[in-house]
Order: structure tokens, then sequence, then C-alpha cells
């Protein structure tokens, strides 16, 4: 059997996920946001409201990962909890108005870090990445329902 980084898709998407986030990191360090945040940034930048199991869900992470997000998020002043008028038991988490004062600097941040990591392809092959990653994703998204159904 041979390792072979190259040839691994799971070693790759890793490596390129690390890459990804030291760079996020680096130029999201001035903004104060943490690149922890950024699924619920993701998910709530359009200035709506989700309660944390859609938002774990969302972001593809556990309950109490996302409920300890949650938490730093509040101590930084980037979210608010407020009751959900459908469940009394649960609440919805929004942005901050700080913290949707910073989303337009998140997204060229963001966007910019895709250009700087798309700048060695053509545009047919960061579609064809883009489409065929979202296919494997896919997949393994499948897998991982039916694995945790069952």
């Amino acid at each position: 059997m041979n390792l072979d980084r190259a040839s691994s898709a799971g070693y790759m998407t890793n490596l390129a996920a690390r890459l990804f986030t030291r760079e996020l990191e680096r130029q999201l360090a001035p903004t104060g946001i943490a690149s922890a945040y950024m699924p619920v940034m993701f998910a709530l930048a359009n200035g709506g409201a989700l309660s944390q199991k859609e938002l774990a869900q969302r972001a593809a992470v556990e309950q109490p990962t996302m409920a300890a997000t949650l938490n730093r998020m509040e101590r930084d002043a980037m979210i608010l909890r407020r009751p959900d008028p459908a469940d009394g038991r649960s609440a919805l988490v929004a942005l901050t108005p700080l913290a949707l004062g910073k989303v337009a600097t998140v997204a060229r941040i963001v966007a910019d870090i895709n250009t700087l990591a798309f700048s060695a392809l053509e545009p047919d092959e960061r579609d064809a990445y883009l489409r065929l990653t979202g296919k494997v994703i896919a997949v393994l998204e499948a897998r991982d329902a039916a694995a945790n159904a069952g």
C-alpha cells in the first residue's frame, strides 16, 4: 500500500482547508472575528435568526461545538439570543449590529482569499473545482446522514 498525499482526496482537501483557515485567520485578525465564527456569519449574514440546532446542522458540527462557538461569539458581542416565539424552550440566534457591520469586510476577505487560491486555475477549472467538490460533499453528507440515522 502506498500512502501518497497527492493522490489522497481526503488529505489534499484537509490540507487545503487548513491553509485556507490560516490565511483567513491572518486576514480576519484585525476585524475581531475568529475563523471559527465563519459558519455562523455565513448563515446569519442576511440579518436572519436561526436556532442553535439549525446553525449546528448548517455548519455540520456537533451541538456542543456550536454551543461553545456561540458562547464565544456572545462574549465578543457578535450574536444576540432571543426567545423563539414558536418554541419557548429554545432561542433564536442573530448577529448583533456590530457583527452585521463587519459582514461586508468579511465578504471582501473571503473573496480575496478565494481569488488568491484560484489564481492558478483557469475560469473553467474554478467552476469544475467547485462543482466537483460539491459532488464529493454531497456523497459524504449522504453517508454521514445515513450513519447518524441508523
